[in-house]
């Protein structure tokens, strides 16, 4: 069954602004909030949906992607579908948008079973991003990179509390875990973060040695790369979980990997079709001949028909890159240069002064019609 379109999900048409698609996800998100419909699984499977639409429509990158290729598009260039895996996931990623919890708003700060916020529940890691070097022959057929990435990982001592071995968090004595507090001056009410916990909800009263506290610790990784066939320049592998670890038990980040593609010895990208520049003599064009070219793939012989100008362009089908979306592959194009000598030998000069004669009481129609004009 093919997936839903996004901004039917969210009832917007394609021209939805920013500012629209929040508004419309704040609306289904309090429609299909899983405590405003408790134990109705087909809320929650709507919540998740509406969330996932505006994962993407609320990405710029995303949704440019999306508008342009859908959903199997998004999948070929590295999509491998939202951000979280649970409700719980939902209400991390988008704690902070519209200026506070759009969860507190709509519900006072709770989520189910207590006056907890975020601050005393994981905190996601932090994504990373680096950047991917191919070259054209790597795009051709694909390839697995393996690429070596420092991170933050769960530090292994105090299994990612950040409290020293036997002890463990304890719960904030200022903001009682909640890790807010609030302060009222006359009719108005402000939230802040709290200063002893910093938004936690928690202190670490006894931190670990090795992490000091922080639940993480830097570790080398090696990550594998499953880089498409007729991947393009700027396009962004996203590898889910492979980013830094979450901390107090939240998510680990994702790691974004950018295509960047090496400029080629001999041949050009246009889109799926590669050109490259053959150099001819006078007499190869004039007379026509049989070249050998290199291709992505090695050689291949081409035929140069008599007359040929410089500058024209030759088909070789099936030579260039593959369709990202697996429409066939493109061609490679040999443009032909007509190489004018720079020195001529005495039988050379002897030879061309003969055919500029002959030139002259032949008929040049292109010539005489540039002159006449």
């Amino acid at each position: 069954m093919a997936p839903r379109d996004y901004y039917e999900i969210l009832g917007l048409s394609r021209g939805a602004s920013e500012s629209d698609i929040k508004k419309s996800y704040r609306k289904l998100a309090m429609k299909y909030h899983p405590d405003k419909n408790p134990g109705d699984t087909s809320a929650e499977k709507a919540f998740k949906e509406v969330s996932e639409a505006y994962e993407v429509l609320s990405d710029t990158e995303k949704r440019n992607l999306y508008d342009q290729y859908g959903h199997e598009g998004m999948k070929a260039h590295g999509y491998s579908g939202p951000n979280f895996h649970s409700v719980d996931d939902i209400f991390s990623q988008f704690s902070d948008i519209f200026g506070g919890s759009i969860f507190e708003d709509f519900f006072g700060g709770g989520r189910r079973g207590g006056g907890r916020r975020s601050g005393s529940r994981g905190q996601p890691g932090a994504d990373l991003k680096i950047e991917l070097v191919l070259t054209l022959e790597d795009v051709v057929s694909g390839v697995k990179k393996r690429v070596d990435i420092n991170r933050q990982v769960k530090c292994e001592t105090c299994g990612g509390s950040g409290a020293k071995k036997g002890t463990k968090a304890e719960t904030c004595p200022t903001c009682n875990g909640v890790g807010r507090i609030q302060q009222s001056s006359g009719i108005f009410s402000i939230q802040r973060p709290c200063p002893q916990c910093l938004g936690e909800g928690v202190i670490i009263a006894n931190p670990c040695g090795d992490c000091r506290g922080q639940g993480t610790v830097s570790k080398k990784r090696e990550v594998s790369i499953e880089v498409p066939a007729g991947i393009h320049e700027g396009t962004r592998l996203r590898m889910t979980g492979e980013g830094n670890a979450g901390q107090r038990g939240g998510p680990a980040g994702d790691l974004y990997c950018v295509i960047r593609i090496k400029q080629h010895e001999f041949f050009e990208r246009h889109n799926d079709d590669v050109i490259c520049e053959v150099p001819i003599t006078f007499s190869e064009a004039a007379l026509g001949c049989q070249i050998e070219v290199p291709t992505l793939r090695g050689k291949a012989k081409v035929t140069i028909p008599g007359g040929t100008q410089s500058g024209e362009l030759l088909r070789l089908k099936g030579q260039g890159l593959p369709n990202l979306e697996g429409y066939g592959i493109g061609s490679q194009l040999i443009k032909v240069i007509v190489e004018t000598p720079e020195k001529l030998s005495s039988k050379q000069k002897r030879l061309f002064e003969e055919l500029r004669e002959l030139e002259k009481a032949g008929s040049r129609k292109e010539r005489k019609s540039f002159f006449a004009r």
